[in-house]
């Protein structure tokens, strides 16, 4: 008999918040209205409307903001909201618009009054201090309406329908309710990192009011912080039925990839969507030399085919979902980026593995040579099996060309004489 859901009254999901909120460190806010933004032309379209219709504030935070059709769209709005004496606050990252905006792009909004803030530049005195970055994607105003996604303002996120290049596939959300001050406040922490706090206008709007029946925690993410790995783990430890996964730059952790096989062994339908092929091949590589031990455990992997998968969403029991973060990157990942992002629930799929455009795929098995001098290369018999799995052709049947002391069995099969 499945297990029954956890009900509002529950004493075990009375413990289940409480542990969530302890580990994220981030309050359990009803009232909420969400709606979920799917693809990039959702998310802008929505942003677009919402700052068009702006009367006090805008408040935008986002790591790429790019010199193109996109973000000049962007900064007309912007531009035309400040004329009319809305206040307008941007946030972008140095490190995401290296080479992609300059001041130059911002000067028509600072000629309107507007503010731009470029998160931790260089510094002269810090060799290392540019690492720490600003990974958030949010947009609040008027202090009433929220967004919160993994999409950047760049033209990329929509593909190029000339070359024959689909949308990125990315998932976002629009929020009205109480939980629209937290993203508020997230907003005017990061400005105070930078400059000067906000002006009391922005501080002093109005507390939203309830908009719907979602309960939610946004959960604003600091350098050197560890609540959102912990949250993810405590997730997977409670999961009861099934636990789904998305991820754009899957790397493994050995102790969430422990929580996740736990899972698996315990009867948990657990399942991985990751992108088919990487804007970050290296992620990619990283990606798959951890498929092994979730393979191995049960947990079904699946391959995006379509355009670059940017999402980062997680659902768990029907009950909990994520949206906009990263799953269980590196320690690096956490300790230096900032972000925020909300664990909800109800829940429902915002990128679930069932979708018709995803491939279950076992990788191919990779074995290695020592070659002269000692150094690690990969055998070329495993050339043809990883092309296959990644859906390219194999041109010619394989025929050995490495070392006489391969050991990889097909190799020895072709050195060694046949019996007869």
């Amino acid at each position: 008999m499945p297990p029954s859901p956890l009900t509002a009254s529950s004493p075990y999901r009375l413990l289940a918040e409480q542990a969530l909120s302890r580990a994220a460190g981030a309050p359990l806010l009803g009232g909420n209205a969400v709606e979920l933004l799917i693809d990039a032309e959702a998310n802008y379209t929505a942003w677009l409307q919402a700052i068009k219709q702006a009367r006090h504030s805008v408040l935008l935070e986002n790591y790429i903001i790019r010199d193109d059709d996109v973000g000049r769209r962007f900064r007309d709005a912007l531009v035309d909201r400040a004329r009319d004496g809305v206040l307008v606050a941007v946030i972008c990252d140095w490190m995401g618009c290296l080479g992609q905006s300059r001041a130059a792009f911002w000067k028509p909004l600072r000629d309107a009054g507007g503010e731009v803030r470029v998160f931790n530049p260089p510094q002269l005195g810090q060799s290392f201090g540019w690492i720490s970055r600003d990974h958030r994607k949010t947009l609040v105003v008027d202090g009433q309406h929220g967004f919160l996604s993994g999409v950047c303002i760049s033209a990329q996120w929509l593909g190029d329908a000339d070359r024959g290049v689909p949308p990125w596939r990315d998932t976002g959300v629009a929020l009205q309710g109480p939980a629209v001050g937290e993203l508020a406040a997230a907003f005017a922490d990061s400005w105070r990192q930078v400059g000067p706090p906000l002006p009391e206008l922005a501080q002093e709007q109005s507390v939203p009011a309830i908009a719907g029946d979602i309960a939610l925690r946004v959960i604003a993410t600091h350098p050197s912080t560890a609540g959102m790995y912990r949250l993810d783990q405590l997730i997977a430890a409670m999961a009861r039925r099934t636990l789904w996964l998305t991820d754009a730059y899957f790397v493994g952790m050995a102790p969430y990839v422990q929580a996740l096989v736990s899972a698996a062994r315990d009867g948990v339908d657990v399942r991985l969507l990751v992108p088919g092929s990487s804007d970050i091949p290296a992620v990619g590589s990283l990606s798959r030399s951890g498929y092994r031990p979730l393979l191995k455990a049960g947990i079904r992997v699946f391959e995006w085919n379509g355009s670059m998968l940017h999402a980062k969403t997680a659902v768990a029991d029907g009950q909990w979902a994520r949206v906009a973060r990263p799953i269980s990157t590196s320690p690096v990942g956490w300790a230096i980026a900032k972000s925020t992002w909300p664990w909800k629930m109800p829940a429902s799929p915002a990128s679930s593995p069932r979708s018709t455009n995803a491939t279950w795929r076992t990788p191919p098995k990779s074995c290695w040579r020592r070659a002269a001098g000692g150094a690690a290369k990969r055998c070329r018999a495993a050339r043809p099996a990883a092309a296959s799995a990644q859906g390219r052709r194999q041109l010619r049947p394989h025929r050995c060309r490495c070392a006489a002391h391969c050991q990889h069995r097909r190799c020895r099969a072709q050195r060694s004489p046949r019996a007869g």
